[in-house]
């Protein structure tokens, strides 16, 4: 509201321009309800079930003993194992009219049975057709014998503002539908930290522990978001809350429909966010884009004429604020199309045009257990391609032998190696592929020189 100085004497006194009343009975009922009715039918409650084993026995139940006797345990053994089911609460938005609902990945994670209850209390039993972990979205689908459920339509989420009205609909601590209203109060928050792809939409529309999943709805009644988490020191609201943006739930959705693999387009560089200090040493006016550092060969940037040095500004007429931003934008769009980048290279400003492919799965990735008597054994490895980086979520164009996953208690473990861990070589000897891997563990093991990467470095290891 706007403020007008008056005098009074001295000091100055800042007093509130008058409040204007409703002028008719149309401003006295303004509400949201005309778009809860349209929206609020088909947002809807998750209930999704895991059953968990549980050990209830005594000390011969310690993997220690076990060694030793196995899982013929002395005296009947203790007490067994038990069963027992966890369950988790969240909500869910109808987005065609034939069943398939999105909601949160970390609802339904690891679940044996979902259960999907509409706002009129009939209960489906749903199919889950994909999971995204890497954006926390997961599509469902339910069948409802033919009948037409109520929908929730996309909007374009890059059309929201800061200061827009939006609507949070979910089932916080499973009390039933509610309803919470606020605005939006940033965009583009690319430094929470909760999933890979990090761009969010920012509310202080109250979330509680349940709306995960629901809708995040401007006031035409379409969907901007799906809310996914909230900021918080005791659990409850604070007022900040963050929802993942329609455009990459769309992404999703679509994939989940054509029953084909998610697969994002190909990256094909390594890049950072500009910092104050890169800005002023190339001459940007302010600190935004990314600065390339490493483009691959024979990929994409490569042959669209992008070179190590340059400073990626825009995409398309969406301005790239940091690297997270710019993979958001990437992964928002279609394979096969072409996005124009505007590129920062030497002072001046050109346009780059880039081609949208799928990472390469090449050479194949030959996932292997290994087994044998040697250092390694407990490793799961695989031939590192583009196509297996870019499901781990790692920028390399590095190739080799990459360890993917260690059993607890194998050596593997206990000699220290960790997944992600790439093998370069042992005793000298090149490892480039699995089967290069394979030959050497067949060898008798009289102790190992092993070059290792992790982490961007490089490890001389020695065992035995």
């Amino acid at each position: 509201m706007a403020l007008a100085l008056m005098m009074v004497g001295a000091p100055y006194v800042l007093m509130a321009e008058t409040k204007v009343a409703p002028q008719d009975q149309a401003e006295i009922t303004l509400s949201f309800a005309p778009i809860v009715r349209r929206t609020g039918p088909a947002v809807v409650n998750i209930y999704a079930r895991k059953v968990v084993e549980q050990r209830q026995g005594w000390m011969f139940d310690d993997p220690f003993f076990r060694r030793f006797f196995g899982d013929e345990l002395p005296f009947g053994g203790g007490g067994g194992a038990q069963n027992r089911v966890e369950n988790s609460l969240g909500s869910g938005v109808i987005l065609r009219s034939d069943g398939i609902i999105v909601t949160n990945n970390h609802v339904i994670k690891d679940a044996d049975d979902i259960t999907v209850v509409l706002s009129d209390r009939r209960e489906f039993d749903a199919t889950l057709l994909l999971k995204d972990q890497r954006t926390d979205i997961a599509v469902l689908r339910i069948d409802a014998k033919g009948e037409e459920l109520p929908t929730v339509a996309f909007a374009d989420s890059d059309d929201l503002e800061v200061g827009d009205l939006v609507l949070a609909l979910g089932n916080p601590f499973g009390v039933g539908r509610t309803v919470t209203s606020g605005i939006v109060s940033a965009l583009a928050r690319t430094t929470v930290g909760i999933t890979d792809y990090r761009f969010f939409i920012q509310t202080d529309a109250a979330i509680n522990p349940g709306n995960s999943g629901g809708a995040l709805v401007d006031m035409r009644g379409q969907l901007v978001g799906i809310n996914t988490a909230i900021y918080s020191r005791s659990g409850g609201s604070l007022g900040i809350g963050f929802a993942v943006p329609s455009n990459m739930v769309r992404t999703v959705v679509a994939s989940a429909v054509s029953g084909k693999p998610l697969v994002r387009p190909w990256l094909s560089f390594v890049g950072k966010s500009v910092t104050s200090d890169i800005a002023n040493a190339i001459g940007l006016k302010r600190p935004f884009g990314v600065l390339v550092e490493q483009v691959y060969e024979n990929g994409p940037a490569m042959e669209a004429g992008l070179t190590a040095g340059d400073v990626i500004l825009r995409l398309g007429r969406h301005e790239v604020e940091d690297a997270q931003a710019l993979r958001f934008r990437l992964a928002t769009r279609s394979l096969g199309d072409t996005v124009p980048l505007t590129v920062f290279r030497r002072g001046r400003e050109m346009e780059i045009p880039l081609e949208l492919v799928p990472p390469p799965d090449d050479p194949p990735r030959n996932i292997t257990d290994l087994e044998g008597r040697h250092p390694l054994l407990g490793a799961k490895v695989g031939n590192l391609n583009p196509a297996l980086a870019a499901e781990l979520g790692i920028d390399t164009d590095a190739v080799g032998v990459m360890i993917l996953g260690i059993e607890r208690n194998s050596p593997a473990a206990r000699y220290g190696f960790k997944p992600g861990d790439i093998i370069v070589e042992i005793d000298g000897r090149e490892i480039s592929r699995v089967r290069d891997l394979e030959r050497l563990v067949r060898e008798p093991y009289d102790g190992w020189r092993l070059k290792l990467r992790r982490g961007g470095r490089q490890m001389n290891v020695r065992i035995g």
